[in-house]
């Protein structure tokens, strides 16, 4: 399970701190959420981080469409998949 852990701190501390606010989300992997009088404004997170969340994200996003085509029957068989990428491959290959 993904689990990232999350600091709050004031939009002074990434003015007067953001070495240690950057370290803290590269290093520390947390999220640093920025508040503006008191709330929230804005989340930092470093940038190895919001690759791999980004990725987890679309990965997320591509299941739900299988998931959904599957629920509509939008499927064909396997072997005709294979079909037609050996087909497209070997087309691409002359």
């Amino acid at each position: 399970m993904f689990i990232l852990h999350e600091t709050i701190r004031p939009s002074a501390d990434l003015r007067n701190h953001y070495n240690e606010v950057s370290k803290q989300c590269r290093e520390d992997k947390e999220a640093v959420i920025i508040t503006v009088n008191g709330r929230g404004d804005t989340v930092s997170i470093g940038y190895e981080e919001y690759k791999r969340m980004k990725a987890r994200i679309e990965l997320l996003e591509i299941l739900a469409e299988a998931d959904e085509d599957v629920k509509n029957g939008r499927v064909i068989p396997a072997e005709q998949t294979f079909g037609d990428l050996r087909r497209i491959l070997t087309e691409d290959g002359t």
